[in-house]
């Protein structure tokens, strides 16, 4: 695994916007916040564009993202926000600049696509977390605090609280996946999670129950929990149910899901669709280690 530079005061953090369109108010606490730490912030007029509910066509999306990832100067691409969009543009990207100086891919949610393309093809870390969407005048917590200990290379440690389906034991091996509809999505197409030997992150929001349990079934029928080192549970947000009940909630029906395995199950990592989103470095390893009924994990 390729791990890119981590970042200083003076480096410059590029915001992209390869899915939904997003606004210059809407980013502004997270360019002040960014300069207060000390970072260059990068962005042209092209961040702004605006094609129905996309940040510009995809000739523009693309075009704007291929230049940020050629561009030798910027040492972290921010994604503004997820939504709906980032795999419209994938296959329109040359990664071979990117791939002989890497740099730090941000986002979650729609940016999954990125993690488990660029994970997969080029064996390049990402950085699963927060997004400028989501961050607030004067904010300071948790999920921004991790991502810049993240983006600095500070260790990484998250404490999991007790959960009546978890199935904890110790385990080390690289982090891949992100949101579930994405890597649902991205099955059999050249940016399919690989989960042989991984630790599966899964997240997802706003979902009918039975989507949850169709997504869980498919991936299962691809094999991707077959040789799974560990499965991690993050958010499950805002789920629905039809006027007949399903009978399971979203955690229900992933336990049911993982009852055949013999892998680790960890539930309730704080990383999702929630204001308490922690950043996970991406295709570098996940460490869990159990003392005296503690979880903690290291990555």
């Amino acid at each position: 695994m390729i791990i890119p530079e981590y970042l200083q005061a003076g480096d410059t953090v590029a915001i992209a916007a390869p899915a939904r369109k997003i606004s210059r108010e809407e980013i502004a606490p997270a360019v002040a916040m960014l300069q207060k730490q000390g970072f260059n912030v990068l962005y042209d007029e092209r961040l702004f564009a605006e094609h129905h509910q996309f940040a510009g066509d995809e000739t523009t999306r693309a075009g704007y993202f291929q230049d940020l990832l050629d561009n030798p100067t910027v040492k972290a691409i921010w994604c503004a926000r997820g939504g709906y969009g980032s795999a419209r543009i994938i296959d329109r990207l040359d990664f071979s600049h990117f791939q002989q100086k890497p740099k730090w891919i941000c986002g979650y949610s729609d940016v999954t696509v990125f993690h488990s393309h660029i994970n997969k093809n080029l064996d390049i870390a990402t950085l699963h977390a927060t997004m400028p969407i989501n961050i607030q005048t004067g904010c300071d917590n948790n999920a921004t605090r991790s991502l810049l200990s993240a983006l600095k290379g500070e260790p990484l440690t998250y404490e999991i609280t007790a959960h009546p389906f978890n199935r904890p034991a110790e385990f080390e091996a690289p982090v891949v996946g992100g949101n579930l509809s994405m890597l649902y999505s991205l099955l059999g197409s050249p940016s399919d999670v690989d989960t042989t030997g991984k630790v599966l992150f899964i997240e997802d929001l706003d979902e009918y129950l039975y989507h949850i349990d169709r997504m869980m079934t498919n991936l299962e029928r691809n094999g991707k929990l077959q040789n799974l080192a560990a499965l991690i549970v993050g958010h499950l947000s805002d789920m629905h149910d039809n006027s007949i009940p399903y009978g399971k909630n979203a955690e229900e029906i992933v336990a049911e899901h993982c009852a055949s395995y013999s892998f680790p199950v960890l539930f309730g990592f704080p990383a999702g669709h929630e204001a308490d989103n922690r950043a996970l470095r991406m295709g570098c390893p996940l460490k869990c280690s159990l003392q005296s009924h503690k979880i903690t994990l290291y990555n």
